[in-house]
């Protein structure tokens, strides 16, 4: 018989059934423990997350945060407590109360803020560190009902921010996001400028993009836009009537300058209707200013005519200033080489009449004075259009035509095509005047 070893053991078989079980008790009991270093305390943690909400809501909510989420109560609560914190400026961005109660729409806090009579008062106009008023925040985020009311209390639609936006601007800007017209028409209706620009010279129709997918945006921008100018024309014609009536009160005290009157005439209302053309939305090229020498012996009034002149031009537009400063040739001349160039640089730009102009030319120093004009002349014009005055038909032609146009046309005329067209008729006169 063979003896078995001593070292012989048999082991019994592993059972996999509990090891598998006792795997899955240990992955269970891991499910609450939060580091296999620190065993769970959940009493202890429950206690300090008490503790850390019981601390924010021991802490008072900022009048900002009410107004923000539309928190009537709170909002009361705290203007009940301090009147003063309805004006108050958050931190940065420097915005009133006012300001995030629009830009969320909370229109009861709005209204509120509004309507509110105490020793303090909401400013409506008050910016905050972009320039932006409360109707600007509700343009620029969509707040029809928020814009509505602050429209309705008076509210400026002309109010620019930093950057020279008003608050149709962002609308656009908006309304080009979101799809929704709703606060531009708002703003339309309540006046705002079309036309106004910011500082890249853009007006709200210039920030639309030639695609098609602004179509309902931009006709409802330029049926406004047609509509103001139309507004503004109309506007204006009583005030340029009302001009031209003292015009012509104040022509009808000279005695006899029958071509003078007329001329006056012409450049009165050129000067007017060429207010109308801009109304309207045309582009008028600038008027040459009018240069008269007034020709005669001594005695015959000449200096007392051009006095009445350039307050009669400055009435109607075509001057600057009614001051008319009258200059002798002392009063050009300066007492060394180079001090008459400044002399004369200084009276330059308002109504100047050069009393005995021809006294310039006596001698040697007074040519500096006339060279001091013709280099001013040189530096204001180009060569070409130096060219064509001294030598030229077609520019003084097409002058004398522009004033034949104004002269036919009537102050009530809207018509921009009336309004811009030189006819035959018109070319005829201006050579006609040419001519004479």
């Amino acid at each position: 018989m063979k003896r078995r070893s001593s070292l012989e053991i048999t082991l019994p078989e592993a059972k996999p059934k509990k090891s598998i079980q006792k795997q899955e008790n240990i992955i269970s009991f891991s499910q609450f423990t939060l580091t296999p270093n620190f065993p769970p305390s959940i009493s202890g943690m429950q206690r300090v997350v008490k503790d850390q909400q019981n601390s924010r809501s021991s802490k008072p909510a900022t009048i900002h945060a009410s107004a923000q989420s539309g928190d009537l109560s709170g909002v009361q609560k705290r203007l009940r407590e301090n009147p003063s914190l309805i004006n108050d400026r958050n931190p940065v961005m420097a915005n009133t109360p006012l300001h995030v109660a629009a830009s969320h729409n909370r229109v009861e806090v709005v209204k509120f803020l509004l309507n509110l009579a105490g020793p303090e008062t909401v400013d409506l106009e008050a910016k905050n560190m972009y320039g932006e008023t409360p109707l600007h925040m509700a343009a620029k985020n969509g707040c029809n009902e928020a814009a509505e009311l602050l429209l309705c209390h008076g509210a400026s639609t002309e109010a620019k921010a930093n950057n020279g936006m008003t608050p149709l601007h962002l609308s656009v800007w908006h309304s080009l996001r979101a799809e929704d017209n709703s606060t531009v028409k708002t703003l339309l209706e309540h006046n705002a400028d079309c036309s106004a620009k910011d500082d890249e010279g853009m007006t709200p129709l210039n920030h639309l993009s030639q695609g098609s997918g602004n179509d309902k945006l931009r006709a409802l921008l330029n049926s406004y836009l047609e509509e103001q100018r139309k507004r503004r024309a109309i506007e204006a014609c009583s005030e340029t009537k009302a001009k031209m009536d003292e015009l012509e009160k104040e022509l009808s005290n000279l005695v006899g300058l029958h071509a003078l009157k007329l001329q006056l005439r012409k450049w009165a209302k050129g000067m007017l209707l060429d207010e109308r053309r801009r109304t309207l939305g045309l582009k008028v090229g600038t008027r040459r200013p009018p240069h008269m020498a007034f020709l005669g012996n001594p005695g015959t009034g000449k200096t007392m005519v051009a006095r009445i002149l350039g307050k009669l031009l400055f009435m109607v537009g075509i001057l600057a200033t009614d001051k008319v400063t009258e200059v002798q040739r002392t009063d050009l001349v300066g007492e060394f080489v180079g001090h008459t160039g400044p002399k004369t640089r200084k009276v330059v730009g308002v109504s100047l009449i050069l009393s005995k102009f021809y006294m310039l030319c006596k001698d040697r120093i007074t040519l500096e004075g006339i060279k001091t004009v013709a280099d001013l002349i040189e530096s204001e014009t180009t060569e070409k259009q130096r060219k064509e005055m001294n030598g030229g038909l077609v520019d003084p032609l097409l002058v004398n035509a522009r004033e034949n146009l104004d002269l036919r046309l009537d102050f009530d005329c809207l018509d921009t095509n009336d309004l811009l067209t030189i006819t035959l008729e018109d070319l005829q006169g201006g050579i006609r005047a040419f001519s004479k």
